[in-house]
């Protein structure tokens, strides 16, 4: 992990993102550079895993030390300057984190490989057209509506509800799954992407093997991550499947 090019004000901008914290008139913006820089999404996994790191023992120790420091620093020489207070504190939170990868955490590294990799490739899957030119199957649609405008847990209370009388149903099986995926939690969305690949001939199943493989990859089960990308055509799974095997 290389934290060198992450500046103040944007490390400041992914924690207030993070938090729930950005303001709207940034929040469009900051989802955009998201969804379309790849190197921006792992850096902004980076630093997740940066502030999540904070919570382990070994991490909260160094802190620890770190705040006795800037306290003493305040009593000999006070600073009134906010920008560099903050500014100190970053450079303490890159110096902590260096020290957790100098010792050599093991969840800190895999996890975030695993991270990079899922962050670098997951992007949800676009839905299908909304236009409700047939009423037949509007509650699927109006669903589809919820899901694509980002509300995925309204998306899957609905499709799970038309899922009970339709449980082998392998696109409300996909959508279910591929919204839970965009909700993190990839735990829900593997066991219905494995019900939706139970028919060879459903039409996305491609895509739904694509995404079980990404699922798995966060899950951390390398294997089947694997197998799954394997049996997707779709461009992206060669790639994945190739860093994986390097």
């Amino acid at each position: 992990m290389d934290l060198s090019d992450i500046s103040q004000d944007e490390f400041e901008k992914i924690e207030a993102y993070l938090n729930s914290k950005l303001e709207p008139k940034h929040l469009l913006e900051f989802e955009a550079k998201l969804k379309n820089d790849a190197d921006f999404k792992i850096k902004v996994e980076d630093i997740k895993t940066v502030l999540s790191g904070i919570e382990t023992q070994a991490l909260k120790e160094q802190l620890n030390v770190f705040h006795n420091d800037l306290e003493i620093e305040h009593r000999t020489q006070p600073i009134t300057d906010t920008v560099k207070v903050r500014s100190l504190n970053w450079k303490r939170l890159l110096i902590a984190a260096a020290l957790v990868i100098a010792a050599g955490s093991f969840w800190f590294l895999n996890g975030n490989s695993n991270e990079r990799l899922y962050a670098k490739y997951f992007t949800p899957d676009p839905g299908l057209p909304t236009t409700m030119s047939t009423n037949n199957n509007y509650d699927f649609y109006e669903a589809m509506v919820n899901y694509k405008q980002g509300d995925y847990k309204t998306a899957i209370s609905k499709w799970e509800t038309l899922q009970k009388s339709k449980p082998n149903n392998d696109t409300l099986n996909y959508f279910i799954g591929v919204a839970y995926l965009a909700n993190k939690k990839e735990g829900d969305a593997i066991s219905f992407l494995e019900k939706s690949i139970k028919n060879s001939n459903f039409p996305l199943a491609n895509d739904a093997y694509y995404y079980l493989g990404l699922a798995y990859l966060k899950e951390g089960n390398i294997e089947k991550a694997k197998a799954n990308l394997q049996n997707s055509t779709i461009d992206n799974s060669k790639v994945l499947l190739s860093k994986l095997n390097d």
